[in-house]
């Protein structure tokens, strides 16, 4: 009885919580919850600017997605996370990026454009994550660090964040395949 028990304890012991994914020093949740529902990390890459990996761009998903037309018609929340990566990114160079993504979605000029981009209000360094939740219903949270900096009520702001990571014209080719589970 005394073995059974120590290999209960053992075999828990060894399999432990559902641990976090390491991605480039980086620690990925495989499960986040999302107004009280679980959301699964449907795929990841890394955003690369020339040769340096700018950050990890995860999303998650209530189920998986694997093409841009299922996750563009799913009405459940998705998240995106943003996990920085390099030393330092300064606020300008991401909301220029951003920016340049709502220019490929033909969004750029609009009220709740301008409106998001001013949410970020600091720069970003190593270690530190942005959560981009986007709500079923077209509400989007925008997450510094796990504070809440600003909240928007956009169907148009959500397509047209998804569209800077998996539209046809991505941020990142090779990030838009990882968030898809291809990478």
């Amino acid at each position: 009885m005394k073995n059974v028990l120590f290999a209960l304890v053992l075999t828990l012991f060894l399999a432990g919580p559902a641990a976090a994914l390491v991605v480039a020093g980086a620690h990925l949740d495989t499960t986040v919850t999302v107004n009280e529902q679980p959301l699964q990390l449907n795929g990841y890459g890394i955003r690369t600017k020339w040769w340096v990996k700018v950050y990890i761009g995860s999303l998650y998903t209530a189920k998986p997605m694997s093409t841009v037309a299922e996750v563009m018609a799913d009405p459940s929340d998705k998240l995106i996370r943003l996990n920085f990566l390099h030393s330092k990114v300064d606020r300008e160079k991401i909301t220029e990026a951003i920016r340049e993504g709502f220019a490929n979605t033909r969004m750029d000029e609009s009220d709740v454009a301008k409106k998001f981009l001013a949410l970020f209000s600091r720069d970003f360094l190593r270690g530190e994550s942005v959560d981009l939740v986007l709500g079923g219903d077209g509400t989007v949270i925008y997450k510094h660090n796990s504070q809440v900096m600003g909240t928007i009520i956009s169907k148009q702001l959500v397509k047209g964040i998804l569209g800077i990571y998996l539209g046809p014209v991505p941020a990142d080719e090779a990030l838009k395949r990882g968030m898809l589970g291809k990478g």
